[in-house]
């Protein structure tokens, strides 16, 4: 599936759960693929940004059944205390891992070969409407259910070139074509 498919399908997913995404901002989701080169369909998600400035951000993060964002976390950066953020589920389930108790039987499938560099694993299954915030400098990572996920994130400013993976092979990078 090429770029373009990717955002025309993330579009669709965004309708099923009546979000309202114009053709401008069709064109600028983002697909995070880590750099991966193909793009891995498992190892990947897409992100529309309405706002992000020095004071707050919110987007979505449209996911396509098992997609999954890699663990990672949002540490201290420029005299800030990292990135807060609030997710609330706007459609599907999404499988969202913290710190914590382990939770026995987890729903989410790691993307093979990649097992060593998930290392949180306190389930919280959400539903549309369930909201969670997470702290900055907090460890998490996610996966969509099999009907795919969305998730409305508010969040102080987000800089994600700050932000660190657990897994060391992966890039931060954005859709290379919406890079500036």
């Amino acid at each position: 599936m090429d770029r373009a498919e990717i955002r025309a399908k993330a579009v669709e997913l965004a309708r099923k759960a009546g979000i309202v995404i114009t053709d401008s901002e069709r064109d600028q989701i983002q697909i995070i693929d880590y750099g991966l080169d193909p793009i891995d369909p498992q190892l990947s998600f897409q992100i529309l940004i309405y706002v992000n400035n020095d004071r707050y951000c919110a987007k979505e993060l449209i996911m396509f059944p098992g997609q999954t964002c890699a663990e990672h976390k949002h540490p201290p950066f420029l005299g800030t205390p990292g990135k807060q953020e609030t997710f609330r589920c706007r459609y599907g389930t999404v499988y969202l891992y913290v710190p914590g108790e382990p939770t026995p039987n987890p729903k989410a499938t790691i993307p093979a070969g990649r097992e060593e560099h998930f290392t949180v694993w306190h389930e919280i299954v959400m539903k549309p409407g369930d909201q969670y915030t997470l702290m900055p400098d907090t460890l998490h990572w996610f996966q969509a259910g099999p009907e795919g996920g969305i998730i409305s994130e508010f969040s102080s400013p987000s800089r994600d070139d700050y932000d660190i993976l657990t897994d060391p092979t992966l890039a931060t990078n954005k859709d290379p074509g919406l890079r500036d």
